[in-house]
């Protein structure tokens, strides 16, 4: 067996972690940027769709040719690639070519999602597996929780478009490292040939893979939802200010963490499918009651802004710790069985997650009517079907 140099934790941490704050660092400036590209809510919103969808189609490109050429030299193309979308965002001057750029952007930020979990099942195993998982499942969650504080605090400083430029520098950092510090997971004496439609088939067949792939869809549509969706609700539904809609993801990022510190500490007694099951328990808990609130001020009576600001907040504070717990375990368990293509199964995964992702995100654009009631209804709609998901295709 070739012997592999174990990468650095953090390092891998910042791979997976970099595109998911690409994700999200733009939303509180959305209001801005419908009106600077004379635009209409629902279609910013959609530069998220775009944004997941060329993430879905990166996930399915970097996977089969780091099977090929390794995880390295793909990880360091990704993120030029991605570099070169953030330059094409700061300079866009209309709604489609923002969109453009921001696939172009996703496409090459993929590789922190597939390669980033390439990376791990190649160094790691076991007990070890899930240690890093859990690392790098935190910050899957928290990266994207991140992103709106400090996107907030840039567009009021400097403008929305300003962004773009700190996630340029911010990816240069991140491949310098990645040429420096990162060793090859994948070495030659690995590298095998996979059907690409053998393990398709595979794993389209396995339902326990369908399963997982749709609750971490599922989880991570009702996360970008709320970061579509979320400025409209709260800044303009609401009247909350941008730097404070950024401020108020500091506390969903704190619930994030404590998702993961509780999730590791629960694997000393409990499984990791069980532990999948409390985190989607406490989803289903918080959209309920944000559910239930948003209908009573909807149609029996308005409750005062700061009282319907402070739900919205901490519904979404429990949602991310339920997220937070079940996404790490689903990630951990998919592909269980699947070591023996790792890279090519991961980026089918990925691709069939992210479009389903994409797909959520696409839903809620598309209920958004101005008002308070459609988004905390879709989530509860989407936890509801997760726990039939869970149900049906996951219980041994």
């Amino acid at each position: 067996m070739t012997h592999i140099l174990l990468p650095a934790i953090w390092l891998i941490v910042l791979i997976v972690g970099l595109p998911q704050l690409s994700e999200t660092v733009y939303t509180p400036s959305l209001p801005d940027i419908a009106h600077a590209l004379r635009t209409s809510e629902a279609m910013v919103e959609y530069t998220l769709t775009i944004y997941l969808f060329g993430f879905a189609l990166g996930t399915l490109f970097w996977g089969k040719v780091s099977d090929k050429l390794g995880r390295k030299p793909c990880v360091i193309a990704g993120l030029l690639v991605f570099i070169i979308g953030c330059i094409g965002c700061y300079f866009s001057t209309s709604i489609e070519m923002l969109m453009i750029s921001r696939g172009v952007q996703a496409f090459g930020g993929s590789i922190g999602s597939v390669l980033g979990q390439a990376i791990c099942r190649d160094a790691f195993h076991g007990p070890a597996l899930g240690r890093v998982y859990s690392a790098t499942g935190s910050a899957l969650a928290l990266f994207p929780a991140l992103g709106p504080l400090f996107g907030g605090l840039i567009a009021e400083i400097f403008g929305w478009r300003n962004i773009f430029i700190f996630l340029s520098m911010f990816a240069l950092i991140v491949t310098i490292l990645v040429s420096v510090k990162l060793p090859e997971t994948h070495p030659h004496a690995s590298r095998k040939k996979f059907s690409l439609w053998n393990i398709a088939k595979q794993l389209v067949l396995d339902k326990k893979v369908l399963g997982f792939g749709v609750i971490v869809a599922g989880c991570n549509g009702i996360l970008f939802s709320y970061f579509a969706e979320g400025s409209f609700y709260l800044i303009k539904g609401l009247g909350l200010s941008p730097k404070s809609y950024g401020l108020s993801f500091t506390v969903i990022a704190v619930a994030t963490m404590l998702g993961g510190i509780v999730s590791k500490r629960l694997q000393n007694k409990h499984s990791s499918k069980e532990i999948m099951g409390y985190g989607l328990l406490i989803i289903a808990f918080a959209t309920t009651i944000f559910s239930c609130v948003a209908t009573i001020n909807h149609n029996l009576f308005a409750l005062p802004s700061h009282v319907m600001i402070a739900i919205t907040i901490i519904s979404q504070m429990g949602c991310a710790f339920g997220i937070c717990m079940a996404t790490s375990n689903a990630l951990a368990l998919a592909l269980a069985d699947y070591k023996h293509a790792i890279g090519t199964a991961s980026s089918l995964f990925g691709f069939f997650y992210y479009c389903l992702i994409s797909l959520f995100t696409l839903f809620m654009g598309l209920l958004h009517d101005g008002t308070l009631l459609p988004m905390p209804l879709y989530f509860l709609s989407l936890s509801c079907f997760m726990m039939i998901v869970n149900r049906i295709c996951l219980k041994s």
